[in-house]
């Protein structure tokens, strides 16, 4: 009986790892695959995990191999994190770039050397795309896509002239709601708001159902908002997601206060942007956008004042002109009706001289007083009867002693 050829298990590892080392030697490889059984060691700075794959549609694994990333890895995961707001984790989907290695004692693993930033960027803004063509495609009735613009029943709503009474949706106690609150108050025109505030958290992907619920509450209050503001403070990209979902888009489209969005972010519109009334970057600009509404009314109100007093001058102005000629006829006119009118008084002045009683009792005539009245005839004067008569200069008492019929023939001219 032949004796069996052996070898040593170190010796077949040697093997293997020169096979895989000349194979593989200065390769790198950007797979796409899932992160789970993830750990991070502090101390080293390291985290281990195992990349996977599963058949498209189902949950069964078509592959997985245990990979690590070192320090110079973890800085780059870092990174990551900060720039995405993604948490590397169990569960997540990732473009890594790795290579192959093999150690007799620890087996293959994958060192991963970098992760691709816009790959995750790019997956999230994908979902994004499927869930706007989800409410485009399910809520035509309020949603409609005219060019790149979404228009819905919000959007469409005309806003107040003034914007006073606000509905505000944010987290209690945070930076963004607190500089909403300081830019509304302390705007340099004075202006007064009445704000209720309906606390709840806007972060947080499985959260958004608690937005949706403060604006039924909104709704239900029966109070008449001029408008809803949603506002939250800056963050990653993935800290927005909450703003990203099919029911909070849905009714924010069709929600019929107009809403105002300060979101802090800096560069894409999320869904609840896009469907919003008027969207803004920061809970500061969101303040900003209602101050400079309520300024551009309270300047159209100067306008229309100075424009008033403007048109009122050229009127006065205008019928000022065409009233001249007028005026200048009335004086003309007064001045003669006045020499005419002062002529006519100096002639009755002189009527009046003549006639008047000094003058008429100078030329002879006397007036004749019985019982001390004047009188004009003698019907009532007796024989004997006293009687008075009044001569220029001199008052005359005498007796009657006869009574006699007269035609005064004498006097007539």
């Amino acid at each position: 009986m032949s004796a069996i050829k052996s070898i040593r298990l170190s010796e077949l590892t040697a093997i293997i790892n020169a096979t895989i080392q000349y194979a593989f030697e200065g390769s790198i490889f950007w797979v796409v695959a899932d992160v789970t059984s993830h750990s991070y060691k502090a101390q080293d700075d390291r985290h281990f995990f195992v990349l996977a794959e599963k058949g498209e549609g189902t949950n069964s694994l078509t592959a997985k191999i245990d990979a690590v990333a070192w320090k110079p890895a973890a800085a780059k995961i870092r990174n990551f994190e900060t720039v995405t707001g993604q948490k590397f984790q169990s569960g997540i989907h990732v473009l890594v770039a790795v290579s192959v290695t093999y150690n007799g004692a620890y087996g293959l693993k994958l060192n991963m050397h970098d992760i691709d930033i816009n790959f995750t960027i790019g997956a999230l803004e994908n979902e994004k795309q499927k869930i706007l063509q989800r409410l485009e495609n399910e809520c035509a009735d309020f949603i409609q896509k005219d060019g790149d613009r979404y228009i819905t029943r919000n959007n469409q709503l005309q806003l107040n002239l003034v914007i006073q009474k606000i509905a505000i949706v944010a987290s209690s106690g945070t930076a963004g709601h607190e500089d909403f609150m300081h830019t509304l108050q302390d705007n340099p025109y004075g202006y007064s708001f009445f704000a209720d505030n309906y606390f709840t958290p806007v972060q947080g992907e499985n959260n958004s159902h608690l937005i949706k619920q403060m604006l039924i509450d909104i709704f239900k209050s029966g109070k008449p908002y001029d408008a809803v503001v949603i506002i939250r403070g800056g963050g990653a990209q993935t800290d927005f997601l909450i703003f990203e979902t099919f029911e909070l888009g849905q009714v924010v489209a069709k929600f019929p206060i107009p809403i105002i969005t300060g979101i802090g972010h800096q560069r894409n519109e999320t869904i609840v942007d896009i469907m919003a009334h008027s969207p803004t970057f920061t809970p500061t600009k969101a303040a900003e956008f209602i101050i400079a509404h309520n300024r551009y009314f309270e300047e159209g109100v100067a306008d229309l004042h100075n424009t008033i007093i403007y048109r009122a001058q050229q009127q006065f102005q205008s019928r000022r002109q065409q009233l001249e000629p007028v005026i200048q006829t009335i004086k003309n006119y007064s001045r003669l009706l006045l020499q005419k009118q002062k002529g006519q008084i100096a002639h009755f002045e002189s009527v009046f001289a003549i006639m008047s009683p000094d003058n008429i009792l100078k030329m002879g005539f006397a007036v004749l007083k019985h019982k001390g009245k004047i009188i004009s005839n003698a019907d009532n004067v007796l024989i004997d009867d006293e009687i008075k008569l009044t001569l220029s200069g001199v008052e005359i008492t005498a007796t009657v002693t006869s009574k006699n019929e007269s035609d005064g023939s004498e006097f007539k001219l």
